[in-house]
């Protein structure tokens, strides 16, 4: 049964005693231990019902499921967090003086600073994944640059997850900033989507205005090839945006030819084995010209900098999004976690997300638009 499956199993009991936990630490009593189970059993219901029973169709009210689900998840987060603090804290007073008024107030007063502290970080926490990204300016030094590329700008739009809570407002706001930066070339770095076509079409709608310049390019990420690959690569090139499958074009700027090169997400192996990165392909012709690649998955890099590339622009990692994710991912993605690294010769550019998967919330990081500007280094 699917139900018994160790997925499942193993999700109902991490739930289960994270449950236990903060009912037994803050003494809620029965009541509300009652009501502490409800947002528990909201966020297992979407994994549950929807990945492991697959439920088709969708309707407003999944979507209501969905969104409600990912904002508990961040809460209970929260909440968990504060709980394993204030208890760390209590230890700590206890073990110093247990008679001490720092003892009595964690001891007195600890399920309301828990709760308070819950909830002011998951406001904060919204504020910062729904009002949309700030656009982040970076200097990129290219050794050897030619003097008629000194200067070309990108704006970078990765990770915006549209989906049951990124829309389609969201995506025009992001579209108006991107076209009032004017860059020479606009790059969309994967996981655009979460969801289907059908779904989702008309929340992606406003990005045919970065098509609509003519210079807009898109690689997939692993999130676009889980929606549907194909029905996702023909719908962004009717927006008008130029998909790179382990491509390349050779553009120019001022006079000057350079090489923008693009690569599948690892995830194009569930679907072919055949068409995972291959930056290879993806390089151009020989000579000396800049090599510029987008590639969605940072773990490219090695192989991108053996292949001749100056500079890989990609996502995926959203600097860890909520802490502590934010370590996690540092251990995971080291040195490529967010922001300019150098892999050898080449860099590397790995934006924070312009969007947010599951809770639309950021705690410890940033949305960001990203406007690049490569310029002569010494």
């Amino acid at each position: 049964m699917r139900l018994l499956s160790r997925f499942v199993v193993s999700l109902t009991a991490f739930a289960l005693l994270a449950w236990a936990y903060v009912g037994w630490s803050l003494a809620l009593g029965t009541g509300g231990r009652i009501a502490l189970l409800l947002p528990f059993v909201c966020v297992w219901l979407v994994p549950v019902v929807y990945w492991v029973y697959e439920r088709g169709g969708h309707t407003r009210l999944d979507d209501l499921v969905h969104a409600s689900a990912y904002v508990a998840a961040a809460w209970l987060h929260f909440l968990i967090l504060a709980t394993l603090v204030r208890d760390l804290l209590r230890l700590a007073t206890w073990l110093v003086a247990r008679e001490g008024a720092a003892y009595r107030l964690l001891e007195q007063q600890g399920p309301v600073l828990v709760f308070g502290a819950s909830i002011l970080a998951l406001g904060a926490g919204l504020a910062a994944g729904l009002l949309g990204p700030r656009v982040r300016r970076v200097l990129v030094p290219i050794e050897g640059l030619d003097p008629a590329l000194d200067g070309l700008t990108m704006v970078q739009v990765s990770d915006l997850h549209v989906g049951p809570t990124i829309g389609r407002r969201y995506v025009g706001r992001v579209v108006e900033r991107a076209l009032a930066l004017a860059p020479d070339l606009y790059v969309l770095t994967g996981d655009i989507v979460d969801g289907p076509v059908g779904r989702l079409a008309r929340h992606v709608a406003p990005l045919a205005a970065l098509g609509a310049t003519g210079r807009a390019w898109l690689v997939m990420g692993n999130h676009d090839y889980y929606s549907g690959p194909r029905p996702w690569i023909e719908r962004f090139r009717a927006l008008g945006l130029r998909v790179l499958l382990n491509e390349h074009a050779v553009l120019q700027h001022r006079g000057a030819r350079f090489v923008l090169g693009g690569v599948t997400d690892p995830a194009a192996r569930m679907f072919d084995r055949t068409q995972g990165p291959q930056p290879g392909l993806a390089a151009g012709p020989p000579g000396a010209m800049l090599r510029v690649l987008l590639a969605h998955h940072p773990k490219v890099a090695p192989a991108a900098a053996d292949t001749g590339f100056d500079l890989q622009l990609s996502g995926h990692t959203h600097a860890g999004q909520i802490f502590p994710f934010t370590l996690v991912v540092r251990a995971v993605h080291a040195p490529h976690v967010a922001g300019l690294s150098r892999e050898g010769r080449m860099w590397v550019y790995v934006s924070a997300g312009t969007g947010s998967w599951g809770p639309p919330v950021r705690f410890g990081t940033r949305t960001e638009l990203t406007h690049l500007r490569l310029v002569r280094g010494r």
